[in-house]
């Protein structure tokens, strides 16, 4: 119970405050996590990082729209096609084998670390307006279906996936990107969590409420920070938070 306890408030730590930061979905940090360290089964883990990652996107899109970064028109627009294919997602998941979600899940850990620490997103340019709203909304739901399927798929990459979406193709500065990805993120996280649970209910249920304590924990306090912090040191702090327990994952795993 204390190795339990302990994973779950690491894993919890390192989601929240991912969450929080930089939008990153709380699955690219608990799913690894439980099953390198607790030998959970993919398909439960990806399950119980989606769950965590619903009342973490919702506090940390409340203090985003505090601070009037969140852009609701364009999100939902996105939110149409990311709840539809995160179902797909989420049922296709269900055939693939247990090694492949796994090893999958440590990888994408890894890289989006190395990403933020190596290709930091710094945008400042402010959401396009010279562009009509049906161009971008169609922009926004096509990305959406695409980001949908991934997340309900792996249970990872759909925050960064938006977050480089909303920065790269629809010209949003960081922090307002980040609000948008995190309120986004609510809905299709508890999508993905319901429609796991309909196909597999959860089996391990002190995991699924530790995960969500504790990364609610820490997403109220990532958002907090990351709302007055710097861009440069946030993608610092995420990418080497998830560098280390991607390399620490990885030598549990394989040696």
């Amino acid at each position: 119970m204390l190795l339990k306890l302990l994973i779950c408030f690491l894993a919890g730590a390192g989601a929240g405050l991912g969450t929080g930061f930089a939008g990153l979905s709380a699955a690219t940090v608990i799913s690894p996590m439980l099953l390198t360290f607790l030998d959970v089964p993919a398909y439960d883990a990806i399950g119980i990082a989606l769950a965590s990652d619903v009342l973490a996107s919702a506090a940390s899109a409340y203090t985003y729209a505090k601070e009037k970064r969140i852009d609701i028109k364009n999100g939902l627009v996105m939110m149409a096609g990311v709840l539809v294919m995160t179902v797909v997602g989420s049922w296709l998941s269900s055939f693939v084998e247990e090694n492949t979600l796994g090893n999958f899940s440590v990888v994408m850990t890894l890289v989006l670390g190395i990403k933020f620490l190596i290709f930091p997103v710094t945008s400042t340019r402010r959401t396009v307006t010279g562009e009509r709203f049906w161009i971008k909304a169609g922009k926004s739901l096509v990305c959406g279906m695409v980001i949908g399927l991934i997340c309900g798929f792996f249970g990872a990459g759909g925050g960064m996936m938006m977050l480089m979406i909303l920065t790269m193709v629809l010209g949003y500065e960081l922090k307002t990107a980040v609000g948008t990805s995190v309120f986004i993120m609510t809905f299709s996280a508890f999508t993905g969590a319901a429609s796991h649970f309909v196909i597999s209910p959860p089996s391990q249920l002190d995991l699924l409420l530790l995960c969500i304590c504790f990364t609610l924990l820490w997403a109220r306090i990532g958002a907090g920070i990351a709302t007055k912090a710097d861009t440069l040191t946030l993608n610092r702090i995420t990418g080497g938070l998830l560098a280390g327990l991607g390399l620490v994952m990885l030598m549990v795993t394989y040696i």
